[in-house]
């Protein structure tokens, strides 16, 4: 094996309704990242890393599986979802499964035996894929928690000179940036002393909605923009938040001889750019309080 190809996806935030938020259409959004992806050669597997409904729909969810399964059996793909903050764990559940799927579109994940968790693992081309659970009911950050993490150190430990990407959607880096400390993941210290480069290949997380790239303990980390939209934190002033419209996913090549490669891949979509909202930093600040880690 000298290379396995993912593609990874994050915050699609298809709802019920097929509503337009910001003057955006998610399942437009969707479409156009994967168009925009149709001729990428040799890709083992499509990863999720949350977010896939913005208001937790079993109808959301069903679109969701229905898409990106005709994109991935048309490619003899897997398939993997991951929970994120606007996500349902029982509406996720009843439409995915454990959130993986084989080439024929089966679901194939094996589930840990955490309770109310929607944690996986399932193995593609040589890669074993964990798909984690950072989701914390009715807050922006995440949490893994001590029961995870123990699974976690468990399940590397058995699985020792396999290719592993784990799949989670809460990063466990920033860019020091306020707010994405604020809601990144909170057990971030307590995940480093979890893995180790030996152990892990890759970490796939999403929720900024901005492309970030880092290291965990050493292993390579990576934060895909939005298939929804793209968030600036950082050229805006401070304290603030803007968002444009125009997804991307990420092409991920994993091999067992070097370190793996990240690029991203742009919708082709004539909207890009456009400016769908702006947040001042007091805006931010409530959001922050209600949802968010206080000060």
């Amino acid at each position: 094996m000298t290379r396995v190809r993912l593609l990874h996806l994050s915050d699609l935030h298809l709802n019920a309704t097929r509503e337009l938020r910001y003057g955006v259409d998610a399942d437009r959004a969707l479409d156009l990242v994967l168009a925009s992806c149709a001729k990428v050669q040799d890709v083992a597997a499509v990863v999720v890393t949350g977010d896939v409904a913005d208001d937790g729909s079993v109808a959301a969810y069903e679109r969701a599986r229905d898409t990106l399964l005709d994109f991935t059996t048309r490619r003899g793909a897997r398939l993997v979802f991951c929970v994120g903050n606007h996500d349902d764990r029982a509406a996720f559940a009843r439409v995915f499964g454990t959130g993986h799927f084989d080439q024929s579109g089966e679901e194939c994940g094996q589930p840990a035996d955490l309770k109310d968790r929607a944690v996986a693992v399932s193995a593609v081309s040589g890669i074993r894929i964990i798909s984690l659970d950072t989701l914390v009911p009715a807050k922006w950050y995440g949490r893994l928690g001590p029961a995870q993490l123990a699974w976690l150190e468990e399940t590397l430990a058995g699985c020792r000179g396999d290719l592993t990407v784990l799949a989670f959607h809460h990063p466990p880096i920033d860019l020091a940036v306020e707010i994405q400390r604020r809601i990144g993941l909170v057990d971030r210290d307590e995940l480093a002393a979890t893995i180790r480069p030996d152990a892990v290949s890759a970490i796939l997380c999403g929720h900024f909605h901005q492309q970030i790239g880092g290291t965990v303990n050493g292993v390579r980390t990576w934060v895909t923009p939005g298939v929804f939209t793209r968030i600036d934190h950082v050229t805006a002033g401070h304290g603030t938040e803007r968002a444009f419209a125009g997804g991307s996913a990420t092409l991920v090549d994993v091999s067992p001889t070097r370190e793996p490669v990240f690029a991203t891949i742009p919708a082709a979509d004539p909207e890009a750019g456009r400016l769908a909202y702006e947040a001042t930093a007091s805006e931010l600040e409530h959001y922050l309080e209600t949802y968010g880690l206080a000060k």
